[in-house]
């Protein structure tokens, strides 16, 4: 969740402003002070609309929320807020029904990495809230979706501390390619997500490569190897993946400019859901759909995306990915022949 739009921050705004008994707050003023804030924190943001600071209010002194007493002080036309206890706060109050789903929800994520020293006691702490008064999973609003039972998990707490403390491992891998399982040592620098699989990155001293990727699901046994660290000179890893769809990142490719017309209810799905930050969108004079355009590395995650919508989504250009998606389609024809 992008940090301006967590309520939680606009709560706190309006708990320091109906607190305050040197100024009087009108909704105008609460706006001003929410913008304030939240444009600090994103220069982007643009601004609350006072509908949702009302409904914020409400919330506020919903028992949903803390239960909050104020007092509408009018002035003419215009009504100023103030708590009833100036004295009250709601940083004094215990957790509300939002606040325990929320940690709940981030203490779930937390607690896949078993075995790591500092998250340590997680199983208990997730325990205590599920057991509170409002506490349970049947009323969670959201959930993750992780799978518990996959394959590698295991080794989650290892490489994180590994990553932590820089220490080199040396890795028992099965390539799905390799008929038997091989070592590597490798310095790791970098754990990322994707598809619900995670992938461990870092450099390979025996081949040089500075950003071996490695699925976890794939890992055996680790072990720590006695060697000096070799820092990363990837300074940025998200700058890393930012012209890229999933992990792989082909040696020596450019990126290019790939258009994709894309029809019927995959067009909806894909303009709310956008392939990657570089989408531009327009659309189609002659049938209903859209035309985007990508700025990326065509790699192996970008083609089976394509590949998976077969029959709502056609490349364009460039014209040697056209070819290449041609071909995987002809060869699964040829399956049916």
């Amino acid at each position: 969740m992008s940090i301006t739009k967590n309520p939680l921050i606009r709560y706190k705004v309006l708990d320091q402003c109906f607190r305050n008994p040197g100024k009087r707050y009108f909704i105008d003023d609460l706006i001003s002070e929410c913008n304030k804030v939240m444009s600090e924190l994103d220069p982007s943001y643009r601004g609350i609309s006072r509908r949702q600071l009302l409904d914020d209010i409400s919330f506020m002194e919903s028992s949903e929320g803390w239960s909050v007493v104020l007092v509408r002080h009018r002035v003419g036309r215009k009504v100023f807020y103030r708590y009833a206890d100036i004295k009250y706060s709601i940083n004094n109050m215990p957790l509300n029904a939002v606040e325990l789903n929320q940690l709940r929800s981030a203490l779930s994520v937390l607690n896949q990495f078993k075995g790591i020293p500092q998250f340590d006691g997680l199983d208990t702490l997730l325990a205590k809230i599920q057991h509170s008064p409002s506490g349970g999973t049947k009323n969670l609003k959201a959930a993750f979706d992780h799978n518990p039972f996959l394959k590698g998990n295991e080794h989650l707490g290892t490489l994180f501390n590994a990553l932590h403390h820089r220490i080199p491992l040396k890795i028992t891998y099965q390539d799905f390619k390799a008929a038997e399982s091989y070592q590597v040592l490798l310095h790791p620098y970098h754990l990322k997500q994707y598809n619900n699989r995670w992938f461990l990155f870092g450099y390979n001293p025996e081949r040089a490569k500075k950003d071996w990727n490695m699925a976890v699901d794939r890992i055996i046994a680790v072990e720590e190897f006695d060697s000096a660290f070799i820092e990363s000179d990837i300074e940025d890893w998200e700058e890393y993946f930012e012209d890229i769809v999933g992990v792989t990142k082909p040696e020596g490719a450019e990126v290019e400019l790939i258009r994709i017309e894309i029809y019927g209810d995959t067009a909806k799905y894909i303009m709310n859901k956008p392939i990657h930050g570089s989408q531009k969108s327009k659309r189609l004079m002659d049938r209903p759909g859209i035309e985007v355009s990508l700025q990326l590395i065509i790699n192996y995650e970008i083609k089976q995306l394509i590949l998976s919508y077969a029959d709502s989504m056609k490349v364009v250009s460039p014209p040697h990915f056209v070819d290449s998606i041609k071909r995987h389609f002809n060869n699964a024809v040829a399956l049916y022949l």
